[in-house]
């Protein structure tokens, strides 16, 4: 009889632990991107050498989430960037230790998603989305053209960070295929408030998008205000996926524009794709810019692939700069 009793309370134990974990959970989760290559600036020297994060940035974080009932839970998440080929945490020294993402919210199905804290931007998401190479600062002429710094002979063209900390987001829910959001970050004394707002669509193998934003501050520091806007479109005909981009962007403190055209296609051949991507940066005071990447993405498993990739980046006035780069990632 005792020990039927202990069977049970054992049962029982493990049932409300059980419970416990589905209304409560917490991931561990990240990206470990690394390589070998030569990485070649306009008008710089080739530098041959492990790097990380060429195609997409390395980073690790947690989120946990918990069902309030009715459709309804509260979550966080905190995201850190790491330079894994040095040990280092961040993007570049001096970046905050959660710089990629530090937000909790609530969630609905029917009624969106809000979030508080340090968001990624509704712009970076979508050129990430609309171009070939996805999310790669090393070699996506795209989100090099909007966020690198010297992307134009006057510096960074978008101000403003790829993500906004102070910030309050809102994502909608799907209705038909189409979803709206909104992201405000506090001024809080640094310069202004930022702001922004999109709209997408995505239903079977077409996926259209817009986004706006204005910038007046950036963490601490005061930056140039500018604002953006960009269309984007994407097309899955099977055999290629055709990507494609156009954007301006307007300093208003140098008074400085930026007009951006992007053209890709992701092509299945074997076990992985063939990626190409264009991008033309036409500046209305200095430089243009013309870069094109090539490369292929080999898939190993449903968490590591290896790439290898060329790059050949265009300024005018400048001497060219040719990059290639062969690694591998693993997420887990």
């Amino acid at each position: 009889m005792k020990m039927t009793q202990l069977t049970l309370a054992a049962a029982l134990c493990a049932l409300a632990c059980s419970g416990a974990q589905a209304q409560a959970q917490v991931n561990l989760y990240g990206l470990m991107d690394l390589s070998v290559g030569s990485t070649k600036a306009v008008g710089g020297a080739a530098i041959k050498g492990v790097d990380s994060g060429k195609m997409s940035t390395s980073y690790f974080g947690m989120s946990g989430s918990e069902a309030l009932g009715d459709g309804l839970s509260a979550f966080f998440t905190l995201d850190s960037f790491l330079r894994a080929d040095v040990g280092n945490n961040g993007r570049f020294n001096g970046d905050n230790f959660w710089a990629r993402n530090a937000f909790v919210g609530l969630s609905h199905k029917d009624a969106g998603t809000l979030r508080l804290g340090r968001n990624t931007t509704p712009l970076f998401v979508q050129t990430l989305l609309f171009n070939a190479f996805g999310d790669s600062f090393g070699y996506s002429p795209s989100i090099r053209h909007y966020f690198s710094a010297g992307a134009t002979a006057g510096g960074t063209t978008v101000t403003g960070d790829t993500g906004w900390s102070d910030s309050v987001q809102y994502l909608s829910p799907k209705f038909g295929g189409f979803s709206v959001g909104a992201i405000v970050a506090a001024g809080e004394g640094a310069g202004g408030r930022n702001y922004g707002l999109n709209a997408g669509y995505g239903q079977g193998a077409f996926a259209a998008s817009f986004t706006y934003q204005n910038v007046k501050k950036d963490g601490s520091t005061p930056v140039a205000d500018s604002e953006t806007w960009q269309a984007a479109a994407s097309y899955d005909l099977g055999a290629a996926k055709l990507f494609g981009q156009y954007g301006e962007v307007d300093n208003l403190t140098t008074g400085r524009d930026y007009k951006i055209l992007g053209l890709g296609a992701a092509v299945p051949l074997g076990n992985g794709k063939l990626l190409a991507q264009y991008s033309r940066l036409n500046a209305s005071v200095g430089a243009d810019r013309q870069t094109f990447s090539f490369g292929y993405d080999y898939i190993l498993s449903k968490r590591s692939d290896l790439y290898a990739v060329a790059m050949s980046d265009k300024l005018d006035g400048l001497s060219k700069g040719n990059s290639y780069s062969v690694g591998l990632r693993h997420r887990f």
